[in-house]
């Protein structure tokens, strides 16, 4: 009985641990990509500057601090002082310090420092292991030297390695290739007019053979070169680290999910143990009842009927008559139960069989019809069409609960029709009365056990009804792999429909 509540708190574990691994998943994911878009973009914007410094062009404000941020970035995971810096390496430096053009760079004589001159008359001495500026000198006076980042040469460098130049005419035609390597695409003419506009274009384009490449476009103001560069850098390992850290993550997220599972469940059926135990205790006690109660029962019974037969006057039979009537009633109560304590345990066994329902629905208002006349109620069939897969003696138990049910609160001179139509997979079979109808508020509440709405359909015979019937038919028809409901309108009858595998 528990099994379910059992099925749902594992499932709960186990979303709980899908959310968790989803949002610090998602969360690694887009820090990755964030991180390779942020270190792409600052390699084009760096090389970019580097290729400006070459052409000996001026340097777009957007491109100032690019020499800078690149070179705080390789800082950031180098260990100073280890080897002498290379004269490209000073060269960087000193154009991160000063900018322009450097005109000469000189190890002097003790190997501790550089010399560079720039064409605009100034100096510099930078020191040939930490990278440090000692001395600035311009036009004669020495000023206080800046702090400029070191720059060693880290893995850093197979980003700018792996950015292609693309020197550009305003029609877009290369004017020379300065790559080692084939070019993996020819300029982008989009990007080119934008960046010739705008002075500058960074966008992600997709090349005719699939590749996704970031684009960076500056356009030149000198009148004797290129028009524009253009600087890209092929995003294909980037997305085949993503694809691997997603595929990862999924792996472990699956993996981490069965493992939360198992363990849910260990921990929800040591939980519910206790509950499954008092449960069962509860559906033993019920059933031993049922069958204790019947013995007693039938003695009071043939009691009461022997009494009644040698009754010698009207009181008396009066007297006995009422305790027949009660004992028949608890009778059909000790039944019921017995009958829910069945349902509730999983122990009631059903023997199916396919059934014909025209036959079967006729042979079932033959003998409902007679009931139906002492209430002054006719049982008709309409539409009976279809064949269940269903356990005969509880199927007709169901109709004759349902028919019952109706009898209680349809007035004399009042109808019920049976019927039966095949809706897909199933045959929905319904039992319509012209009765009182039910309020809406009760309605929810009709297949509860010991629920009856009496003050909404008002009848004096309810006296014998226990509030059972409702809920074994719902118990019957979910055993057989059915659904029940029902549709009413007050003071204009009711339909009890449920539905029934077809055969």
């Amino acid at each position: 009985m528990l099994k379910p509540l059992r099925w749902q708190f594992t499932l709960l574990y186990a979303l709980t641990a899908v959310a968790i691994i989803a949002l610090v998943g998602s969360g690694a994911y887009v820090l990755v990509a964030r991180y390779f878009e942020r270190i792409t973009d600052l390699a084009l914007q760096h090389k970019m500057a580097h290729e400006f410094h070459s052409l000996n062009a001026p340097l777009p404000s957007t491109l100032v601090f690019a020499d800078t941020d690149w070179s705080m970035l390789r800082n950031e995971h180098s260990a100073p002082g280890s080897r002498m810096l290379t004269t490209e390496e000073v060269r960087q430096i000193a154009l991160a310090a000063r900018g322009g053009e450097i005109k000469s760079i000189k190890l002097e004589q003790d190997a501790r420092q550089y010399e560079v001159k720039l064409r605009d008359g100034s100096e510099l001495k930078i020191d040939a292991y930490s990278g440090q500026i000692i001395e600035i000198e311009i036009n004669g006076e020495y000023l206080s030297p800046p702090s400029v980042p070191i720059v060693l040469p880290t893995a850093y460098d197979a980003e700018l390695a792996s950015i292609f130049v693309l020197p550009l005419d305003p029609q877009g035609r290369i004017l020379f290739n300065p790559n080692p390597a084939a070019l993996p695409m020819l300029a982008h003419q989009e990007a080119l007019d934008s960046a010739l506009r705008n002075g500058s274009d960074l966008r992600t384009i997709t090349t005719a053979t699939g590749q996704r490449v970031r684009l960076l476009t500056y356009r030149l103001t000198r009148p004797d070169g290129p028009a524009a560069l253009q600087l890209g850098r092929v995003l294909t390992d980037q997305a085949q680290v993503l694809n691997q850290l997603l595929t990862g993550l999924l792996g472990f997220g699956l993996i981490g999910s069965l493992i939360v599972g198992a363990a849910g469940w260990w921990l929800s059926g040591r939980a519910l143990r206790p509950a499954e135990e008092a449960w069962a205790r509860q559906l033993r006690f019920i059933s031993s009842a049922s069958h204790e109660l019947r013995a007693p029962l039938t003695l009071i019974r043939a009691s009461a009927e022997v009494a009644l037969r040698n009754a010698e006057n009207e009181d008396q039979r009066e007297l006995l008559a009422d305790v027949l009537s009660e004992s028949d009633h608890m009778r059909r109560l000790v039944d019921d139960l017995l009958t829910l304590s069945r349902l509730d345990s999983g122990a009631l066994t059903l023997q199916r069989q396919p059934i014909q329902l025209s036959d079967f629905l006729a042979d079932v208002q033959r003998h409902a019809a007679r009931l139906g006349d002492e209430h002054g109620v006719t049982i008709a069939l309409t539409k009976t069409e279809g064949t269940v897969f269903a356990d005969p003696d509880r199927l007709r138990q169901i109709l004759l609960i349902l028919i019952d049910n109706a009898l209680r609160y349809t007035p004399t001179g009042g109808t019920i029709s049976l019927s039966a139509e095949v809706t897909g997979k199933q045959v929905r079979i319904g039992v319509r009365d012209t009765g009182c109808g039910i309020a809406p508020e009760h309605l929810p509440h009709l297949f509860e056990r010991f629920y009856r709405a009496d003050q909404a359909r008002n009848r004096a015979n309810n006296g014998n009804n226990a509030g059972l019937g409702l809920s074994i038919a719902k118990g019957l028809v979910e055993a057989h792999g059915g659904t029940i409901g029902v549709e009413s309108k007050v003071n204009a009858g009711t339909l009890v429909w449920f539905t029934i595998p077809a055969a």
